[in-house]
């Protein structure tokens, strides 16, 4: 992937709406974290992406911050599907959804199935 650009310093920069920027603000993210500034613009793009990142460095809003956008772009009742390997992390995962999604009422349900 190429080097991030120096010259971004927000999440407008990357593309992000404004009622997400917003929503980042009220979380208190400030500035995307590196992983998120290499990933949410060509997530953005509808491209498909692996990012690797270590833990609490933002994976999760690099992937949230881009389907709530497009869900934005084309509301409709059921939008996503995120797989976790764990029921903690998808319990995580929903939180932040929520959180980023609160601004337009977006509700996450979590299910655990056995193998």
């Amino acid at each position: 992937m190429a080097e991030v650009n120096e010259e971004v310093k927000s999440f407008k920069d990357l593309g992000v709406c404004d009622q997400l920027v917003e929503a980042c603000d009220n979380l208190g993210w400030k500035n995307p974290s590196k992983i998120q500034a290499e990933a949410i613009p060509h997530a953005l793009e509808g491209k498909d992406l692996i990012g690797l990142a270590q833990t609490g460095s933002g994976k999760t809003g690099a992937f949230a911050i881009p389907i709530l956008q497009a869900l934005l772009e084309t509301p409709q009742a059921f939008f996503a599907c995120v797989l976790s390997p764990t029921r903690e992390l998808a319990i995580q995962i929903a939180e932040q959804f929520e959180a980023l999604g609160s601004g337009i009422g977006v509700k996450c349900a979590v299910s655990q199935t056995y193998s």
